[in-house]
């Protein structure tokens, strides 16, 4: 398969990559090269074959969602915050914090 200018020049713009005349030649060439290397997978008899859908023997695990007493209410939770900038380190059952952006 041959891969044109016009495929690299488009797949550097979706990529969002600037590059040089030499990098979309060896790019070109490596592209040609990985196409070719997968397309001999074609040639291959799969002739009853299963599909691979997972190669480990892995389920998930599933356990039930319950809530765990902590020992703690909200409100010893929420008196341990510190004064935010000389004021109530609480509002409204939120924690006051400084602004990150």
């Amino acid at each position: 398969m041959n891969i044109t200018r016009e495929e690299i020049d488009h797949l550097a713009e979706l990529s969002n990559f600037a590059l040089s005349e030499q990098e979309k030649d060896s790019l070109r060439g490596d592209l040609e090269n990985i196409i070719k290397y997968i397309s001999e997978l074609d040639s291959l008899d799969t002739e009853g074959v299963e599909p691979t859908y997972q190669v480990f023997e892995m389920e998930n695990v599933f356990r039930p969602d319950e809530i765990k007493e902590q020992g703690a209410n909200r409100a010893e939770l929420l008196a341990t915050a510190p004064a935010y900038r000389g004021g109530k380190g609480v509002e409204d059952y939120q924690i006051k914090v400084p602004k990150v952006l």
